[in-house]
């Protein structure tokens, strides 16, 4: 089991800018970060897988304006949001697992964040 600890939320402005982190305390093969708004079902944001040839995957909500990278030394996980939206307001999850797993597949991840809130005012 590792742990996952996340920061570097906050409030914001739309158009604004927030870089999330998040240090897992093993080393991991997939990282992810998701997110939920209350009422909503958690929603896929951005994977990363490590190995030889990084893959990198965005939901289409936020590709383009949010970009997801790692620190395979650090073992931490970072996602820089630009161009926040008000929609992009949710609590945002980081997600690990340590062998090959489909990313999008939350029921696969059996290492997650305790969650930090991102908050973009219009």
């Amino acid at each position: 089991q590792l742990r996952l600890l996340e920061s570097g939320g906050g409030p914001v402005q739309t158009g604004g800018s927030l870089r999330l982190s998040c240090t897992a305390s093993g080393r991991t093969y997939v990282m992810g970060w998701f997110r939920q708004v209350p009422g909503k079902e958690r929603e896929f944001v951005a994977a990363l897988t490590s190995g030889g040839v990084p893959y990198y995957y965005y939901a289409r909500s936020v590709e383009g304006r949010f970009t997801i990278e790692r620190d395979n030394v650090q073992n931490t996980l970072y996602l820089q949001m630009n161009s926040l939206k008000p929609d992009d307001t949710a609590v945002y999850y980081c997600a690990a697992e340590t062998s090959s797993i489909h990313y999008l597949d939350q029921t696969k991840y059996r290492n997650w964040g305790q969650g930090i809130q991102v908050t973009v005012s219009a």
